[in-house]
């Protein structure tokens, strides 16, 4: 992003300077008919002139973003994206994140110069946070454009979403990520009642109250704030895996490669709290608790949540 450019204006002014030495030796005449066939050198600039002007003209490769909830099956969609041709996944990435610092010993993170800042005395602006996040992105997205790989973020939102953060006073990744370069991004639920077992067995509820309600309500800000980006269901990816996936491979302009499912296995990613294996099929519903019934037919969030995202309540 940075680099490129002037790389090729160098190469230009190079080709420009070789040319003015044979025209000053008389080793060539300067003529305008540049196309001549004895006259090979001033056509060889013009195409060079040419080919330099098409790549500036050409628009920024985007960086996709892949944005769930917590316990929603992300971890298998983003393990399949990550076995896709020439892709590289990054898991669980929101650089507003606190959910990961400990107190009051800081824990040994030697590469992450914002986590380090969050532990310092004199403290960290949070637009400082999103420059030094744009900066690093940047140069990731230009060394993995120039080896012909494709970048894919895989959005932490339970930090902004469920826990003590205010969800409604920051930018979300998407956001952060589309004010620094173009974006293709796709998001993906599951049924809010399996979700929600699933937060309360890992004893992820990070917010308060910790009921089905609240959760329902942070649920449907998720979508509210993604609003008009594609979305699937993990339960339609289950049942068809090759096929959603293609779809969602279209929708984030990435090949698409059959037969992921024998690389699952060796595709490591952070974030992989489900029931254990990566086999892609449908699991039964935990029970649901005594005390959580009621809120099946009493809670208001919920039946709203499951008719937007056309579930059964």
């Amino acid at each position: 992003m940075t680099e490129e450019p002037t790389a090729r204006a160098e190469l230009l002014a190079a080709l420009e300077g070789t040319l003015e030495l044979l025209q000053r030796d008389g080793g060539i005449q300067a003529d305008e008919s540049a196309d001549e066939p004895g006259l090979p050198l001033p056509s060889l600039l013009a195409q060079c002139a040419d080919r330099v002007a098409a790549l500036e003209a050409a628009p920024a490769r985007p960086v996709r973003t892949l944005h769930h909830m917590a316990c929603t099956g992300g971890t298998l969609i983003a393990k399949a994206l990550a076995a896709m041709p020439n892709t590289v996944m990054m898991s669980e990435i929101d650089p507003l994140s606190t959910l990961h610092l400990r107190a009051p010993r800081p824990p040994f993170l030697p590469t992450d110069l914002i986590a380090g800042l969050r532990y310092s005395p004199r403290g960290i602006g949070e637009e400082t946070i999103q420059r030094m996040f744009g900066a690093a992105l940047s140069a990731l997205h230009d060394d993995l454009g120039a080896r012909g790989l494709t970048l894919v973020l895989r959005d932490h939102a339970h930090s902004q979403f469920c826990t003590h953060q205010n969800r409604h006073a920051r930018p979300t990744l998407y956001r952060m990520v589309a004010d620094i370069l173009p974006v293709r991004a796709v998001v993906t639920v599951r049924h809010p009642l399996d979700s929600f077992l699933s937060l309360r067995n890992n004893k992820w509820l990070h917010f308060e109250p910790a009921t089905f309600e609240e959760y329902c309500l942070r649920y449907s800000d998720f979508l509210d704030a993604h609003a008009g980006l594609p979305l699937w269901q993990y339960e339609a990816f289950v049942a068809d895996p090759a096929g959603v996936l293609q779809e969602i491979c279209a929708a984030l302009d990435l090949s698409f490669s059959p037969g992921f499912e024998a690389l699952l296995p060796l595709m490591a990613l952070s974030g992989d709290s489900g029931r254990s294996g990566t086999m892609i099929s449908s699991r039964p519903r935990r029970a649901v608790p005594g005390d959580l019934q009621d809120s099946l037919t009493t809670s208001a969030a919920y039946a709203r949540l499951c008719e937007r995202l056309e579930y059964p309540a």
